[in-house]
């Protein structure tokens, strides 16, 4: 795989937790945007509540570096946060992605201290942000918060297992197709912005590698892409490019939940 620069040269730079509670708004109970908060019982949630602030996250944003201590976790509202695996401080590969369906940093709970990914935002927004000394004591006393958490870790371990997959087997355009209707679903928009360098990191290649793969989808008219302004136009066409990976990680992911919020 070629070597590639960890610094992503993205608006923000790297963010430095600084442990502290009391930074952003409080969160109020009917506030979150967030679909696994939403889905805990009211009186759980209300609960909840008292502990978390909300922030604002920008895109580039660096939450989590490989091998440093997780301080907070977050619980998206509408932001996207995308999770690469690092090998040798240089090569990245987005195993997964965490959105309003989801959690940043729940392995803190099962005794990881340390984060295995770096966790960069993809779509600035606001979070709802939890110290992990008051997430870990929460997830001992809720029955419910700790079934969510387990049946979302089960979907986030099958996304990354076919991803690992289709990064082996399946040609460039494909994969990129795949990255593309993925991004649309978490989104709900066929609009988006993704640059080349970024687009790169996450699919493990060279910038040049994604730029030959968007002119061939562009050339088919799927897509349009300029500048890093993405428009998906034609979504049958595009799945149709894609690898068979994108509906295997669209139902068994944490865009098909549904087996989650029962």
């Amino acid at each position: 795989m070629p070597t590639m620069t960890a610094s992503l040269n993205l608006p923000r730079e790297v963010s430095r937790d600084t442990g502290r509670t009391g930074l952003g708004s409080p969160v109020g109970a009917s506030a979150t945007g967030n679909r696994l908060l939403a889905s805990l019982p009211e009186s759980d949630l209300r609960h909840l509540a008292a502990l978390f602030h909300s922030v604002t996250v920008e895109v580039g944003e660096v939450l989590y570096e490989p091998g440093q201590p997780i301080a907070h976790i977050y619980f998206p509202d509408d932001c996207l946060i995308s999770l690469l695996a690092v090998a040798e401080g240089r090569m990245t590969l987005e195993v997964g992605a965490v959105g309003r369906e989801g959690v940043l940093g729940a392995s803190v709970a099962l005794g990881h201290d340390l984060a295995q990914v770096r966790a960069v935002v993809q779509r600035s927004g606001t979070a709802s942000r939890i110290a992990r000394a008051d997430f870990c004591a929460e997830f001992v006393q809720l029955d419910s918060l700790q079934r969510l958490l387990y049946r979302y870790t089960d979907t986030l371990l099958a996304q990354a297992i076919q991803i690992a997959v289709c990064s082996r087997f399946h040609v460039l355009e494909a994969r990129l197709a795949r990255s593309l209707l993925i991004t649309r679903d978490r989104l709900q928009s066929e609009k988006f912005h993704l640059t080349h360098e970024f687009l790169a990191h996450t699919l493990g290649v060279r910038r040049v590698g994604v730029t030959k793969a968007a002119s061939a989808l562009q050339q088919q008219k799927l897509i349009s892409y300029s500048r890093g302004n993405i428009e998906i136009l034609d979504s049958a066409g595009l799945e149709a490019v894609s690898c068979r990976c994108y509906e295997l990680v669209k139902d068994a992911g944490p865009i098909g939940m549904a087996n989650v919020f029962v």
